[in-house]
């Protein structure tokens, strides 16, 4: 194992009937005005934005929405949030979705002080040296942004897709309430399983050596993520599965996978970026699509993980070297197939005259990946094998 630090700040508030706490909450912590920002619709038919308003009111916590945040989150939308956060003098952001909308109010926050462009901050060209306080609700489990430093974000000038990470943009406090998951379609929580299995795996292929901890823990993650997924796609009504899967999608991506490892690789969600800068492609599903094809093509390069991981997540004793590590691979091609889920980037409408810009678009800041370095012509190999 490597050295490491860890540590992460925010509070989870986690169970049913939790979201009529985050008024007094924010109250408790000084906040008299906040920015609220949700997506485009669902938090109205699941209830949550009328729980959320409520909330505040009762709390004397005054707010100003901003409504509209897409799956894949643009600039123009958090550069209004800004705006409006400024306008209003909003001391936190109060974020009330999945991870699009937790995202834009990271980005929201991190730029409400500073006074250059808010792109800065994704380019490197200036670093985020303070945030407002964000707050949220999350109605949709799958990125981990609730319990992160992350956020990811669409320039769509360019077609630019990139994240950034601060100690600056761990939320204060999320609330989870896994019950208000219950009226998301299928195909949702399909794709926020893919999301969560994939944070997992970029860890675990990442060429860490000496970490059986932290492989075993991500390996219970994992097989906990297949069950209560399926449990779902036969019973959405299933609290309990609900409320593993929530949970577990948190564990996957707050930094708990972390530690003794090398970070993770990351190639896969760079190309993932890329893809879904060019199509409106939900991020799980462009994953189901890319990662097996990545394992497939840098495996040798730790082919001790690979058969380890089909041992331990599929059971595949009886083969052995490339047999094992493939059949690993094709087992998971099947899991995510048996979600519904496409396994060809042309059947998410991707056409292959787009695949050389979206690989050079993915190299931008250069190679992609720990594990095995990828540049132009290698994720242009990906791509065409996913098509």
């Amino acid at each position: 194992m490597r050295n490491f630090s860890f540590a992460n700040p925010t509070r989870i508030l986690f169970g049913q009937d939790t979201i009529k706490r985050l008024g007094k909450e924010a109250a408790s912590d000084g906040i008299k005005r906040a920015l609220l920002v949700y997506g485009q619709g669902s938090v109205f038919r699941n209830g949550v934005y009328q729980q959320v308003t409520a909330s505040l009111g009762e709390a004397g916590v005054g707010f100003e929405e901003l409504p509209g945040v897409q799956p894949n989150p643009v600039l123009s939308k958090v550069r209004a949030g800004i705006g409006l956060a400024r306008e209003y003098q909003a001391e936190a952001v109060i974020a009330v979705g999945g991870g699009s909308v937790f995202d834009s109010a990271k980005v929201i926050a991190a730029g409400y002080h500073y006074p250059g462009e808010v792109w800065d901050f994704f380019t490197g060209a200036a670093r985020i040296k303070q945030a407002l306080p964000i707050y949220g609700v999350l109605t949709i489990s799958g990125t981990g942004s609730e319990m992160n430093v992350n956020a990811v974000l669409t320039r769509e000038d360019d077609q630019t897709k990139w994240g950034i990470g601060s100690k600056y943009l761990y939320p204060r406090l999320s609330i989870i309430d896994p019950s208000v998951q219950s009226t998301l379609p299928a195909r949702n929580t399909a794709e926020g399983a893919v999301d969560m299995i994939t944070h997992i795996l970029e860890v675990y292929f990442d060429g860490s050596t000496d970490v059986d901890v932290m492989r075993e823990y991500m390996e219970g993650l994992i097989r906990t993520i297949m069950k209560e997924t399926v449990k779902l796609m036969q019973d959405p009504d299933d609290y309990q599965a609900r409320a593993q899967l929530a949970w577990a999608g948190t564990l996957a991506f707050n930094g708990s996978t972390n530690p003794g490892t090398r970070g993770g690789d990351w190639a896969t969600h760079g190309m993932e970026h890329s893809l879904s800068a060019f199509y409106p492609v939900a991020h799980g599903a462009g994953l189901a699509v890319l990662l097996p094809v990545w394992m497939g093509y840098v495996y040798k390069n730790d082919s001790g993980a690979f058969g380890r991981f089909a041992e331990k997540i599929f059971g595949i004793t009886a083969l052995e070297g490339d047999d094992l590590i493939m059949a690993g691979i094709d087992a998971l091609k099947a899991f995510f197939a048996s979600l519904n889920i496409p396994s060809r980037l042309r059947d998410l409408g991707v056409k292959a005259d787009d695949l050389e810009a979206m690989a050079e678009n993915a190299v931008l800041k250069g190679p992609l990946g720990v594990l095995k370095k990828l540049g132009r012509e290698e994720v242009l190999e990906i791509y065409k094998q996913s098509w």
